[in-house]
């Protein structure tokens, strides 16, 4: 694309300069490190750093362009400078009209809410294949194009930004995707880092207090997530959110749905919590039928429901649903079953806070028949130490007996995590645990100690796959680690 070609679909007022005043631009980036050549530079106005002031770095690494909302006082740039109103969405139209607009060619589903979002979104992206349809998925727990391998963008993309978005897009368009599933966070939502996706669905799960450092208020935190309902055409909302009220008749259509017995187009009953997963039988506007998800924790029945309105808009039958649930392996490293043979139930879960660790034993407390044994460990380095203490009080108050390992103790050492997270259970009177320094012989050792009837959750890790020690960084598979000790037990 040229750069008067970029600058009218801006709508942005080009400032030519330099030898070549219509160079080509074919890639963009708000990172100054990221530049190559041919890039056009998005100069981001942030709390910490305004990014006009890298431009002479970027036009020395070959970049073509600036976009910016203005250049400084003082400021000059030696590259053509596009001046727009904001330059978060330059950054997405940018690398949408660069990647050719891949989501125009594509069914897309956008999944938000405080809660269940990763698991709506890889429930809804497997029933979508039960129906036959080559679909892909962007989500925090990775990416997959439509062959089914899960990936994981590089350490420093964290979060996806747009011009990584629109580049996972093409590839699924590129691999013959027919569809693609997207969470989209609070964060991708205010940051314009789903912008310019061509939605055809938004799914709402819930609201609750969360990332309120970031959004301010939690009606502020409200309207940002609403703005996925404001962009497609159709909604899956949950009735059982209060919030929901303020999000009816916003899209052009909608659908909705309840686990909790309210009037909804989709509705869930007779829900069961069996060892074998969630049994429910459903009543929707495909009718009736009995369905089994073998996932825990009665709130992935909602989840489970969202899914499957979502994928009969885009012409699942119910029976490619009901199959397809009950074919559904779980999320990688979120409340996930790990088959055994020996009647012993292992479960991988990213539960790495009090909070989250407390609400995964809870669940599981409720439909083990035997004792309940946790691994765990806690972040070195910075990364809230003050967790680590209660970490321990929660593991052993819940648990029957507590594993204490590692988990990226970078560089804090182990010793002292381990010592704190002690120090939380012996405060709370607690003796029902024990250390265990290496994580592959903490895993082993609580699964030689689970009986038949038994559960062992191992907390923390969840689809990660690195462990981070003061030296090193190895590759990790926190299930394939329960796989190979329930073998060996």
């Amino acid at each position: 694309m040229r750069l008067a070609e970029l600058a009218d679909h801006l709508h942005a007022h080009l400032t030519p300069v330099g030898p070549e005043l219509n160079p080509g631009v074919t890639g963009v980036t708000h990172n100054a490190d990221w530049v190559q050549p041919g890039s056009a530079f998005v100069a981001i106005r942030g709390a910490r750093f305004d990014g006009h002031s890298f431009i002479g770095q970027v036009a020395a690494a070959g970049a073509v362009a600036v976009i910016g909302e203005g250049l400084p006082d003082g400021v000059t740039s030696p590259l053509p400078y596009l001046r727009v109103p904001s330059a978060r969405a330059a950054l997405a139209d940018t690398a949408a009209a660069l990647a050719g607009h891949p989501s125009r060619q594509l069914r897309v589903v956008g999944v938000t809410g405080t809660d269940g979002k990763t698991t709506t979104s890889w429930i809804t992206r497997h029933l979508l294949r039960a129906a036959g349809q080559r679909t892909g998925l962007l989500s925090t727990a990775g990416y997959e194009l439509p062959d089914g391998t899960l990936r994981h963008f590089p350490a420093h993309f964290t979060t996806p930004e747009a011009p990584q978005v629109q580049a996972t897009l093409a590839d699924m368009v590129r691999s013959g995707a027919d569809a693609a599933v997207l969470e989209a966070s609070s964060h991708a939502l205010a940051l314009e880092r789903v912008r310019s996706v061509h939605w055809d669905v938004a799914v709402w799960t819930h609201l609750s207090s969360e990332h309120l450092d970031f959004h301010g208020t939690l009606e502020n935190y409200f309207a940002d997530k609403r703005r996925l309902v404001e962009a497609a055409p159709f909604a899956v909302l949950n009735v059982d959110d209060p919030w929901t009220a303020q999000l009816r008749g916003v899209a052009p259509a909608e659908t909705t749905y309840s686990a909790e017995g309210q009037h909804a187009d989709w509705r869930a009953t007779d829900i069961e919590e069996r060892s074998t997963g969630l049994h429910f039988h459903v009543i929707s506007p495909l009718g009736e039928f009995d369905a089994h998800l073998p996932m825990i924790g009665r709130f992935n029945v909602a989840n489970a429901l969202a899914a499957m309105a979502a994928s009969a808009h885009l012409g699942a039958c119910w029976e490619a649903l009901a199959s397809g649930l009950a074919s559904f392996r779980g999320v990688p490293g979120r409340m996930e079953l790990v088959p055994d043979t020996r009647g012993r139930r292992v479960v991988v879960d990213f539960a790495h806070t009090p909070p989250s660790l407390e609400k995964a034993l809870g669940t599981l407390r409720t439909t083990t028949a035997g004792r309940l044994i946790v691994v765990l460990g806690s972040a070195g380095g910075p990364r809230d130490p003050g967790k680590r203490a209660p970490l321990g009080e929660v593991a052993t108050r819940v648990a029957d007996h507590a594993i204490l390992t590692e988990e990226d103790c970078r560089d804090t050492p182990l010793a002292d995590i381990l010592r704190e997270m002690a120090r939380g259970a012996q405060e709370a009177g607690r003796t029902n645990f024990e250390a265990i320094p290496d994580r592959r012989d903490a895993i082993r050792a609580a699964i030689r100690l689970a009986q038949p009837g038994d559960t062992v959750l191992l907390a923390g890790k969840g689809p990660e796959d690195t462990l981070e020690r003061a030296h090193e960084t190895v590759p990790w598979n926190e299930t394939q680690e329960a796989v190979d000790a329930l073998h060996l037990s």
